[in-house]
């Protein structure tokens, strides 16, 4: 589905239920808007491995552009879609975009879940020295693409992510991890307006915007994540008031691939039990 919004038209699912029967009622489920990570891919990635939600809430995911861009898709599309305050789940980039939006948005949003994110640039150093460090020869060719902005065709994304799939995740499966590359729609040009050398991401941080978040907020940790490693989560847990903090033992950058259940778990329980105030 499309939702046309501020001069494009923004690619937008919704799985599981608004309503459902109880007894002699009909119930609401929440909505949870999921934010993928990226950018330059789509939201497929987020489909296996959070169909669970649909048992406590009505899950939307949209495809996303630029930083700003998507924080002001984001609020449109909720607009658009006549929702009230949201359930917001962003994953890496998805994360970054998340906070921006709980940030310049509060009221738009219900519970705020930030899964293996940072809230400012400096990430991308850290990043570049664990690869130059501990990466093979030909995870550091691939990533030096990706830090020069010199993607030139889906294709080369596609190579990346498969060189790069065990430092992503503990629990790898090559076989998995083709297929889900194979459904994946990849754009070379919004990964390097990211990372390139002029990128936004190289400019970009929240840290004075998170005291402004009032949604309750659970922060997800992986022990093992290559790029945005425990100490990003931690700082970002000390700005937002009041937040919750997880750390994963078993996951690198994908916990939903090496801890799901766990995670799923994690989710669902925060959504349930802990209530704004």
């Amino acid at each position: 589905m499309f939702a046309p919004i501020r001069g494009t038209r923004l690619f937008f699912d919704i799985e599981g239920t608004g309503l459902v029967p109880d007894g002699p009622v009909m119930r609401s489920r929440p909505p949870a808007m999921v934010i993928h990570g990226g950018p330059g891919s789509d939201h497929s990635g987020m489909r296996a491995g959070m169909e669970r939600l649909t048992a406590r809430a009505q899950v939307i995911y949209f495809d996303h552009r630029a930083l700003d861009e998507n924080v002001e898709d984001m609020e449109a599309l909720r607009q658009y879609l006549g929702l009230g305050p949201v359930i917001s789940i962003g994953t890496s980039y998805g994360g970054m975009v998340a906070m921006a939006h709980a940030a310049r948005y509060p009221a738009s949003v219900s519970h705020l879940i930030l899964i293996v994110t940072a809230a400012h640039h400096e990430f991308l150093e850290q990043a570049e020295r664990f690869i130059a460090q501990r990466a093979t020869p030909e995870q550091q060719a691939v990533c030096a693409k990706l830090w020069a902005g010199a993607f030139e065709s889906p294709e080369e994304l596609r190579r990346y992510y498969e060189v790069m799939g065990p430092l992503y995740s503990r629990r790898h499966d090559p076989m998995a991890s083709h297929q889900a590359r194979e459904r994946t729609i990849y754009s070379p040009e919004a990964i390097n307006a990211a990372f390139g050398p002029s990128g936004f991401l190289r400019r970009f941080d929240l840290r004075a915007e998170l005291g402004r978040i009032i949604a309750p907020t659970l922060i997800l940790a992986a022990a093992h994540d290559w790029i945005c490693p425990p100490a990003y989560s931690e700082e970002i847990h000390r700005l937002i008031r009041g937040s919750d903090l997880r750390l994963f033992e078993k996951s690198g950058h994908s916990v939903r691939t090496d801890e799901p259940e766990a995670m799923l778990d994690a989710i669902l329980g925060f959504i349930v039990y802990r209530r704004a105030g």
